[in-house]
């Protein structure tokens, strides 16, 4: 299992997926371009100390993640699918991949998708932030194959 970004805006964000993927030992994908400079600040700080273990893989753009992503599934998070997270039944080389913050992912992702799956939330509210809806969909994949340090 492995999460992916596309083309995410804040650098916190990643900062966080690289604690994230390096905490549960999963691969993070990152797609550019981005909304920020790599060596930016704030991104260090979010990361901390975990960087060189988080296994980050910068893809140039969507058709280069596509040309050397490996094999498996494309689990696309959206609020745009029609099933939910605690329906969805995850495999171990699924990459879970989450969209833009500023504005989701574009039609050609949601194509490519094998899955499109979404995290319920009260009605009232718009969306979880980023790095906390990979956290809850890394944390259920990895629990449903058994795959929790």
């Amino acid at each position: 299992m492995r999460l992916a970004l596309f083309q995410p805006d804040i650098p916190q964000n990643v900062g966080a997926c690289i604690r994230l993927s390096a905490c549960f030992g999963v691969d993070l994908h990152v797609i550019e371009p981005v909304g920020f400079r790599f060596d930016d600040r704030a991104m260090k700080r979010a990361a901390l100390d975990y960087g060189p273990l988080g296994h980050m893989r910068r893809h140039a753009d969507w058709d280069a993640f596509l040309r050397d992503r490996p094999p498996g599934r494309l689990i696309l998070f959206t609020t745009k699918a029609a099933g939910t997270l605690s329906e969805f039944r995850f495999e171990p080389d699924d990459t879970l991949l989450f969209g833009r913050e500023s504005k989701g992912a574009p039609d050609y992702v949601h194509e490519a998708a094998d899955q499109r799956v979404f995290i319920p939330i009260r009605p009232e509210t718009r969306s979880l932030n980023l790095s906390v809806s990979a956290g809850i969909a890394l944390w259920e994949g990895l629990r449903q194959v058994q795959g929790l340090p």
